[in-house]
């Protein structure tokens, strides 16, 4: 390393090095880096574990005081663990009545380079990973540290705090609590250190926040929102509905039931409600946490399109990239450093983001975790949480508001009574509120009636839809809605959407078929339609949430009701037309494979029980049985029942497991334009590769699918980076081909 042949005298206990500047030459000492990071760390904490914060901080690198690590900072080619010294040093500080608090701090110290690990059990060696057999392992003496760092004594208050929040819970409470408190504290350290480090190690200072003036985005969607018409029905009905959420901005609580049917404004009126409280409430940030990829974008885009340069907006999905944009290279280094560690005002993410961030073990992604404090959270569509972490998440919701001061928005069109399930995983002092008492307008946003189909033919079925000005036929999976295109009849103009291909190609199509449906609205409304100007669009689910299209007939394959009704509210979006139908079916062939799921076999008994699936018992009965079916699965991933006590908690293995989609799927890039081909030759000659850049060039298959592409010679992989190597195997229309047939060699 550059300027750093200076010989130390750290023999005498002089200038015990934690860092190195490569550019300036300049050194960091140990007590000044744990001072700093004590101090950044007690900052960044909630009051109650200020004094926690400060010690971990203060203890996370005593480690460095070893001579062997001060001789390898100096260049010797030495091996020596310096995390685990701070741990141990924890664990025997914190003891006689404070050993929650020395639990805490060892769990986080000990994992603060290489990730929260398992706690382990009382016979595991020093060999062993875990938190049990590290504390085990012989260190250097780091004891100088006593004469250089004070620890400060822990409050009446953090103790009062800890034993009201955990010691009166039940084993399973104190457990999941405890863990949730550990993984809020690691969050705190390793912002703080990282911060410290990068501060003092950086060529020059860089900005790393992004700010949004809330009062003026207020200002701009109540603009936006008062200018909507109310001349229908159904826009008059939107506006009350509406003001039933802005009555209640003032309500005292902590989550918020937020049910609003589809087409009646649910976006923006959260926003709205959402930036009223962050303002009265004084709060530091805005999260909006969305279930797909897929809709992420546009809502990302309407909200800035909405705000202007009054907010900006931090983005954290896989498919977005900033270098993409047209920003300075100073704007793209502050948007990177802010999505690290959330340090923005207004965030839109997914909740595969959100909750796989609370229950990792790693440091790059909880770092983030403890900004979701202090913060106004809106979860959409917050139905489509997967069973089996139901009781996860609704308890981090629970714990985040409750612990961390922040308020959530749980908001859904078709909503399950989420309150007793939130009751039943969370703290019982949560207080929530239901944002909306009178649902009986609800029926004027029903803009379709609902008919069961039955079994039909699938190219029955698309004659069918051929025939109607515009239909949108919604299935269960990618290669039915391939091998339905296949069948399109007609000479009128068809799409097919899917994951099959890249986001790339689904937002040129999406874009284009929004195009062509206003024409068509505009160009006849109310007359017949020719045949080849109808617009007919095979697709899988990811055109149910959050696109803004409207169609005059919706098929939807048989699954949940909240499924079916999703897809409708693509049909007759603003209750335009008199008439408008959805249809429910099942395909010859493929039905069966469904009668597995809970779901569709729910959905199906009711609509022989319902004339119309959209009422509000309906929806209640449906999530009723659903979560009766499913109850082992939501306590199938709560971490009490990976672990016997405090000591041996999981972390490392539990977040192994914590994955809200599969991750049995093979990303294979898929060059489509100029920058993309310059991605493929930059890895091919160099191994370097932008992997969220690469997004949205990328689909995701099965391995199956990827060993088929292999046997046909259609891939390669570089640098563990797999690609697709003909063009011939992928179709503009389709995306991806695994037949063989078309493969030219």
């Amino acid at each position: 390393m550059r300027g750093f042949n200076k010989k130390l005298d750290y023999m005498n206990g002089q200038n015990y090095i934690a860092h190195k500047n490569e550019y300036n030459g300049a050194i960091q000492s140990v007590k000044e880096h744990c001072e700093n990071t004590a101090k950044l760390c007690s900052e960044l904490s909630i009051y109650e574990l200020k004094d926690i914060m400060y010690n971990m901080g203060l203890l996370h690198d005593i480690g460095k005081y070893q001579i062997g690590f001060q001789k390898r900072i100096c260049g010797e080619s030495i091996e020596i663990e310096h995390s685990i010294c701070g741990a141990k040093e924890a664990k025997d500080i914190f003891k006689d009545g404070n050993q929650i608090v020395g639990l805490i701090l060892a769990y986080c110290i000990a994992g603060h380079h290489g990730g929260l690990p398992d706690g382990g059990q009382a016979i595991d060696t020093m060999e062993n990973s875990t938190l049990s057999g590290r504390l085990k392992r012989i260190t250097e003496d780091y004891s100088i540290y006593k004469s250089e760092l004070d620890t400060r004594p822990l409050s009446n208050n953090l103790v009062a705090f800890i034993k009201g929040i955990l010691i009166d819970k039940d084993k399973a409470g104190l457990i999941d609590l405890f863990s949730f408190l550990v993984r809020y504290s690691f969050s705190c350290l390793v912002d703080a250190d990282t911060i410290d480090t990068a501060d003092f190690c950086s060529e020059y200072p860089v900005n790393r926040s992004l700010h949004t003036d809330f009062s003026k985005c207020l200002s701009k969607i109540c603009d936006k929102i008062n200018n909507f018409t109310a001349d229908t029905d159904l826009q008059k009905e939107r506006k009350k509905v509406q003001s039933q959420v802005y009555r209640k901005i003032d309500s005292e609580a902590e989550i918020f039931i937020f049910q609003m049917p589809t087409g009646s404004g649910k976006t923006l009126c959260s926003m709205r409600f959402a930036l009223e409280r962050a303002i009265r409430k004084n709060k530091k940030r805005i999260i909006y946490v969305i279930p797909y990829n897929s809709i992420i974008e546009q809502t990302a885009e309407e909200f800035q399109r909405i705000f202007g340069e009054a907010a900006e907006i931090l983005r954290h999905q896989s498919t977005f990239n900033i270098d993409d944009t047209d920003f300075s290279e100073d704007y793209r280094k502050t948007v990177k450093l802010s999505t690290e560690n959330w340090d923005a005002e207004m965030i839109i993410t997914t909740s595969v983001q959100f909750f796989e961030s609370i229950y990792s073990n790693k440091r790059s992604k909880l770092r983030k975790f403890h900004n979701m404090g202090d913060s106004i959270i809106v979860f959409d569509e917050v139905h489509m949480l997967p069973a089996g972490f139901m009781q996860s998440c609704l308890q981090a919701i629970s714990y985040i508001t409750k612990i961390l001061n922040s308020e959530a928005i749980l908001m859904s069109a078709t909503m399950p009574d989420f309150e007793n399930y939130v009751r039943k995983y969370a703290l019982e002092s949560n207080s929530i509120v239901n944002l909306i008492d009178d649902e009986s307008g609800f029926k004027k946003f029903e803009k379709c009636s609902f008919h069961n189909l039955g079994s039909v033919n699938p190219r029955d079925l698309m004659s069918d839809a051929s025939r109607c000005p515009s239909a949108l036929v919604v299935v269960n999976s990618k290669r039915e809605a391939k091998e339905l295109f296949e069948l399109r009849s007609g000479s009128g103009r068809s799409f097919h959407l899917s994951t099959y291909m890249t986001a790339y190609d689904r937002e040129k199509v999406l874009s284009e078929i929004k195009c062509l449906l206003n024409e068509l609205e505009k160009k006849y409304s109310g007359e017949p339609v020719p045949e080849e100007e109808r617009i007919l669009v095979i697709s899988t689910s990811l055109i149910e949430a959050g696109v803004d299209l409207d169609f005059h007939t919706v098929y939807r394959e048989l699954s949940g009701i909240d499924n079916i009704l999703q897809a409708a509210g693509r049909c007759n979006r603003e209750g335009k037309r008199q008439r408008a139908e959805s249809f429910v079916f099942e395909l010859e062939g493929y039905g069966d494979r469904m009668k597995n799921s809970d779901a569709p076999v729910i959905t199906s008994n009711l609509m022989k029980k319902y004339d119309n699936i959209a009422d509000p018992e309906c929806i209640r009965e449906y999530y009723d049985c659903l979560f009766r079916c499913e109850e082992e699965k939501h306590t199938s991933m709560a971490i009490h029942s990976r672990c016997a006590g405090l000591e041996d908690i999981p972390f490392r293995s539990y977040a192994k497991d914590f994955k809200m989609i599969p991750d049995d799927t093979v990303s294979l890039f898929i060059p489509r334009d100029e920058q993309s081909n310059r991605m493929l030759e930059l890895l091919k000659n160099t191994g370097i590769f932008d992997a969220r850049k690469a997004q949205k060039y990328t689909c995701s298959i099965k391995e199956f699918e990827l060993d088929k592409l292999i046997q046909i010679n259609a891939v390669k992989n570089e640098a563990g980076i797999w690609y697709l190597t003909n063009d011939k195997q992928y179709k503009d229309d389709t995306g991806i081909c695994f037949d063989s047939d078309v493969l030219i060699i």
